[in-house]
């Protein structure tokens, strides 16, 4: 058995009302200075326990946070404001984009390196800042995940920031904060969590644990995405895809995703279209690409997605994604890049961009050159 490194949260809390036991832990903490960032639709939510925080003289800035897709820029203005208030905590509350700005923030707070220079690998080595995340989507894993993606303006490229201290101490999870969710909302981030789960089980360094959570991810996902979708209230829907979006990112440090992520950052860096939306678009034809060289895999995550074909391990895999497409379009989401104004010009400079991403293609269990690239963007067409 390959050795294999997981680094999570030292408290994880998970289930309804997660949001009031962070207030009680934090008091609990001895922390004075509480940086909170967040979308500006859960202050009122919020503000409940937000007021119990503060009652014991803690001192509370609340940074309300509105980019999808996060810049260098954008981090640097969030981290100027943090020093001048000399945050002693950090804690992020939204989705994927909020909490590796917060993540971030934590390890930079007080460093002298500049978040430019740490892109890559292991460049961050310490942080000295009490960090708590609180997810309100069910998508990016970020909770859980030693992972932080910003986009560089100038390269029109997304980069990952990959290190143990950008794992949060604390982090709770409650599937109640997802209930308001817009329906293409939680398709979106449904469909990201499919993904890493997918690619981490379909990945030249999968793993047994990483096969375990991975394929609990992918059955709950299917089982419960459209649920969830069609009735935002759904409470065990919610919940069920809560823990899934967990199990994808407790998937990303150790093995990480593979080439439909690197695949989909350009439609985000140059086109702004939404990261969920992105691995949508991408993963069935990425799943075709790479089912010669996985079939046994892509058979398994097929019987996890709910697949009962009786055939070959072939015939099962091909089922599994096509139950994935028809799960995509039952969501009301597109599965072309045509419908999302991409068009046969745009192939070549979205290959040139996406065959930068070998942190991730390296993962594939298929190896890609910019022809097999362009091949699989013309597909996805």
């Amino acid at each position: 058995m390959d050795r294999i490194i997981f680094n999570y949260p030292r408290r994880l809390v998970i289930g309804e009302n997660s949001l009031q036991q962070f207030a009680a832990d934090f008091q609990s903490e001895g922390f004075r200075r509480l940086f909170i960032l967040l979308i500006p639709a859960l202050i009122d939510k919020l503000q409940p326990v937000i007021t119990v925080i503060g009652q014991n003289g803690i001192d509370i800035k609340i940074y309300t946070y509105t980019k999808e897709e996060p810049t260098f820029d954008d981090f640097n203005d969030v981290l100027k404001d943090a020093r001048a208030f000399k945050a002693d905590s950090i804690a992020g509350i939204g989705g994927g984009s909020v909490l590796d700005v917060a993540k971030l923030l934590a390890a930079m707070l007080y460093s002298s390196l500049k978040a430019e220079n740490v892109a890559g690998n292991g460049l961050i080595t310490e942080r000295k800042t009490f960090l708590a995340c609180i997810p309100t989507t069910s998508g990016t894993g970020s909770e859980v995940s030693p992972n932080a993606i910003l986009l560089d303006r100038k390269d029109q490229l997304k980069k990952g920031i990959i290190s143990p201290f950008l794992v949060p101490d604390n982090v709770y999870i409650d599937p109640l904060l997802t209930v308001s969710l817009s329906p293409l909302v939680t398709a979106f981030t449904g469909i990201d969590a499919l993904t890493h789960c997918v690619e981490a089980f379909a990945n030249r360094y999968a793993h047994p644990v990483t096969d375990t959570l991975a394929l609990e991810g992918i059955k709950l996902i299917c089982a419960n995405l459209v649920k969830a979708v069609e009735n935002g209230g759904d409470l065990e829907a919610r919940s069920n895809l809560a823990l899934a979006s967990m199990y994808g990112g407790m998937c990303l440090g150790p093995v990480n995703t593979g080439a439909v992520h690197a695949l989909a950052y350009p439609l985000g860096s140059i086109f702004k279209v939404a990261h969920g939306l992105s691995n949508a678009l991408l993963l069935p034809y990425v799943m075709e690409y790479n089912l010669s060289a996985a079939v046994s895999r892509y058979a398994d995550i097929a019987r996890a997605a709910g697949s009962v074909n009786p055939g070959n391990e072939s015939e099962v895999a091909g089922d599994g994604i096509r139950i994935i497409k028809e799960m995509i379009e039952r969501c009301r989401l597109p599965l072309h890049l045509s419908d999302v104004g991409i068009s046969e010009n745009d192939v070549d400079k979205m290959a040139e961009s996406a065959i930068t991403v070998q942190r991730l293609l390296k993962n594939n269990v298929k190896d890609l050159n910019i022809q097999d690239i362009k091949d699989i963007y013309h597909k996805a067409l």
